[in-house]
C-alpha cells in the first residue's frame, strides 16, 4: 500500500531532502508546504496518511497548525508527527501531552525517515 504524506515545514532543504527520501526508500506520496496555512488547506484537501510537521515555523508554528488540524473534523483523525530541533524532555513531554503520534529530532537521518515514521505508526 502506498501511504501519503504531508510535510508542513518553512525550510526548503528541510522539505527538499525529507521529500527525497520519503518518495525513494519508503515509497510514498509526497506533497509540501512552506507554512502552517498552506498545510491546513492541502491537509484537508488532500487527506494524508501522516503528517510531518516543523515545530518552529514564523507565523503560525507547528503547535498552532497542530490545535487547528485538531479542531477540524475532516483533518482531527489524521496522524502528525513533529519534526523539531528541540530535544528537551520537558519539551518532548510537552508534544506528547499534547497529542502528537511522535517526534523526529532535527538533524534527521534522510535515509533512515521513512522508517522512523514507519515505526512511529505501526506501519510494516
Amino acid at each position: 500500500m502506498t501511504h501519503s504524506i504531508l510535510i508542513i515545514d518553512d525550510e526548503y532543504d528541510i522539505r527538499a531532502v525529507a521529500e527525497l527520501a520519503l518518495r525513494a526508500v519508503g515509497g510514498w506520496q509526497v506533497t509540501t508546504a512552506s507554512c502552517g496555512s498552506e498545510g491546513l488547506v492541502k491537509a484537508e484537501q488532500e487527506s494524508p496518511d501522516v503528517i510531518l510537521l516543523d515545530v518552529m515555523m514564523p507565523d503560525m508554528d507547528g503547535i498552532a497548525v497542530f490545535q487547528a488540524l485538531q479542531a477540524n473534523s475532516i483533518t482531527r483523525s489524521i496522524p502528525v508527527i513533529f519534526l523539531t530541533a528541540k530535544v528537551q524532555a520537558t519539551d518532548q513531554r510537552r508534544f506528547r501531552e499534547l497529542g502528537v503520534k511522535g517526534v523526529i529530532t532535527k538533524p534527521f537521518k534522510a535515509m533512515k525517515l521513512p522508517n522512523q515514521v514507519s515505526q512511529i505508526l505501526g506501519w510494516t
